[in-house]
Parts: structure tokens; C-alpha cells; sequence
């Protein structure tokens, strides 16, 4: 089977890019083609459904030939298409629909056309996210209202963690990302993904000693991984909850 390219372009950091179709027993998985200056060899990653559906990404070095692109992805096509049947099903934010806050399921509740704010309540059948105005803007002012909480909380977690260790982030931002959790810079901006709003408070904690314990160590040493047992005692039972049911706070799609 012959690869078709569709397109090429320079992404804003200047990596090449190029995107193409892989037949996975006729479904077909966009693949997203990225050339790396600092890679050596050809990366295969699964990517979540967060916008659409799911895709993969290729991490190439630069100057990688069309026909070298297409044997790789030809010899990984099984483990792609197994990859991909483990993964949980696209979950939509409309009306009706039940998400996660805070490790404890809501459900999206449309409450007519009057001032579109977001609010949480209980009702009969449990608690509820009720979403006013439009309905037509009802997702994004649902995922508006996750990103404030995952501001909020995650603000409160870092300012904590960051006078324990004596560290200032320079700043905090909420990004809309599933190939990772959060991330800390050589600067100090961390960053998270405002999906670990939807995930019991303290794996967020955990993942916020984790960003600010980065702020002592840019490395996964045994100095970093003190630092942050110091910062979230319970380390490794956050941390494998993420690895078990990360996936499917990845699956909601925003």
C-alpha cells in the first residue's frame, strides 16, 4: 500500500510536518508526520479523541524518505489498530451526557435561555452541571467553566507545594492537551491540562507537586521523586491512578 501525503507545512515552533491516511482493517487514522532535528529514529504515539477522532503521530528525523515513512507505519499497523481498540470511546459534553468533576459523576443539565452561566447542584437523581443561554454554545460553556475550576484548584495546589520547596512557577497555564498531564519549563511556566479538573482532588494534587517539584529538579531523579513524595505522600497511588484511568478523562472531548 502506497501512503498518500496531504499536506506539508511548517508548524509554529518551524518543525516540517506532513500529514497522511493508514488503512487499520478499513478504518482510516490520520497520521500526523512531525521531523524532529533531535531525534535519531521513527516514534509511533496513539493520540486520544479530543476533537474528532482519534490519530496518530509520527515523530520522524529530518529528511526521513516517503517510501521509509510508509514501511515503518506498514510494520506497526497491528500494533496501532490493537492500541486503538483499547481505547475508551469519544465521550461528546452536550445535554444529557455525564462527566466527571472532581472524581465524581455530573450530569449536563441545559436550564433554558437566560443568562448563559454555568453552575453546579444536586438534584433527585444526583449532582448536575446546569448550563443556561444557548444551547448551541453549550459545550464550550461547559468546557469555559472546567477550565476556571482547573485554574482555581490547580492555582491553590501549586501556590501550596511552591512554599514548601521554597519555589516561585512564573506562571500557570490551562492548556487543552492530551499528550500529557503537565509540564514545567526552563523558565518555570508550568502548564496543565484542564482535564485533571475531572479527576479526584488529590491526583490533581499530585500532579501539581509533580510540576512544582520540576521546579527543584528538570529530570526524573531520585532527587526529583523525593521532592515530590515530600510535596503528596501517596505519590504512587495518584500516579497509577492517572495511568489507569487517564484515557478516558482524555476521551471527553472539548
Amino acid at each position: 500500500m502506497t501512503m498518500l501525503s496531504l499536506l506539508k507545512k511548517r508548524s509554529p515552533k518551524g518543525q516540517r510536518e506532513r500529514w497522511t491516511l493508514l488503512d487499520l482493517d478499513g478504518r482510516m487514522v490520520d497520521v500526523r508526520i512531525v521531523e524532529n532535528a533531535r531525534t535519531s529514529r521513527m516514534t509511533l504515539r496513539l493520540v486520544p479523541a479530543t476533537i474528532k477522532q482519534e490519530s496518530l503521530r509520527l515523530t520522524v528525523p529530518p529528511g526521513i524518505a516517503d517510501h521509509e515513512v510508509d514501511a515503518f507505519l506498514q510494520r506497526h499497523k497491528n500494533w496501532a489498530a490493537a492500541r486503538l481498540a483499547r481505547l475508551p470511546q469519544a465521550q461528546e459534553i452536550c445535554d444529557g451526557a455525564t462527566i466527571q468533576l472532581r472524581g465524581v459523576p455530573h450530569t449536563i443539565r441545559h436550564s433554558g435561555e437566560r443568562r448563559g452561566v454555568v453552575s453546579v447542584g444536586m438534584e433527585e437523581a444526583g449532582p448536575v452541571i446546569r448550563v443556561h443561554g444557548d444551547p448551541q454554545f453549550l459545550k464550550r460553556r461547559v468546557v469555559d467553566f472546567l477550565k476556571r475550576q482547573a485554574r482555581q484548584d490547580l492555582t491553590r495546589a501549586v501556590t501550596l507545594h511552591a512554599k514548601v520547596l521554597g519555589v516561585e512557577p512564573k506562571s500557570i497555564t490551562i492548556r487543552d492537551t492530551t499528550s500529557r498531564w503537565g509540564s514545567c519549563s526552563s523558565s518555570g511556566a508550568l502548564n496543565f491540562s484542564w482535564r485533571i479538573v475531572l479527576a479526584p482532588p488529590e491526583v490533581l494534587d499530585y500532579l501539581a507537586a509533580h510540576e512544582v517539584a520540576h521546579l527543584k529538579e528538570m529530570n526524573h531523579s531520585p532527587r526529583f521523586w523525593a521532592h515530590v513524595k515530600k510535596l503528596c505522600p501517596h505519590m504512587d497511588r495518584h500516579r497509577q491512578w492517572l495511568r489507569t484511568h487517564g484515557q478516558k478523562l482524555h476521551a471527553v472531548v472539548g
